[in-house]
């Protein structure tokens, strides 16, 4: 590549650097990075719905998404820059090929050919398998409980079991569901005025 395309590509990678810090500033006016009004308005969240602190939460991780995209692309046009001044612009850092400028002109900041770049994206992992490391090594919560093992199993009684014993005492026969009110503990006594007695207690 001669100087005079070095030159031209230089300028595109300057523009380019402009327009992403332009966008970065734009994106901070806008409170769509970098913004905790939404969280610091209040002393506290404690007596927010926790979906008003999920939004608030989503947006902010959001914002971060936003701000690392466009810094790492910053980062690829500074890395551009300093490869313009060592002579090295437009090498697959992969297999060490030119670029061709067609590619160049559409993304002045690519550190691979195509060849390479397509064999980047096929080694990263599906969004179904990039999970977090705790998910491999942490139990599902409610797993099989003691009612499901063997009686002689030395396991747990947990949250299932809990919920299994509810649902069999409300199965059981000759189970009374309703209380009397024969000690006066149950219903407190202005509860138990009958509408009689309150039109009776009304002003002639």
């Amino acid at each position: 590549m001669d100087k005079e395309r070095m030159n031209h590509f230089r300028r595109k990678l300057t523009e380019e650097r402009s327009r992403v810090y332009g966008l970065l500033h734009q994106m901070e006016e806008n409170e769509t990075i970098d913004s905790n009004s939404a969280m610091s308005r209040e002393l506290s969240v404690y007596d927010n719905h926790p979906s008003d602190t999920a939004t608030e939460l989503f947006d902010k991780e959001r914002g971060l998404a936003f701000k690392e995209n466009e810094i790492t692309i910053i980062k690829k046009i500074d890395d551009a820059l300093a490869s313009i001044d060592n002579g090295t612009y437009g090498k697959c850092k992969m297999c060490g090929n030119n670029i061709v400028e067609d590619r160049l002109e559409f993304i002045p900041y690519a550190q691979f050919c195509v060849d390479c770049q397509r064999q980047v994206n096929d080694s990263r992992p599906l969004e179904k398998h990039n999970r977090a490391l705790e998910e491999y090594t942490i139990d599902y919560p409610f797993g099989y409980g003691y009612n499901d093992y063997d009686k002689d199993a030395q396991t747990e009684f947990d949250a299932e079991d809990s919920l299994q014993s509810v649902m069999k005492f409300e199965r059981l026969e000759n189970q009374t569901e309703w209380y009397t009110d024969s000690d006066n503990s149950y219903v407190d006594p202005m509860e138990r005025i009958s509408n009689q007695q309150y039109k009776e207690q009304l002003p002639d």
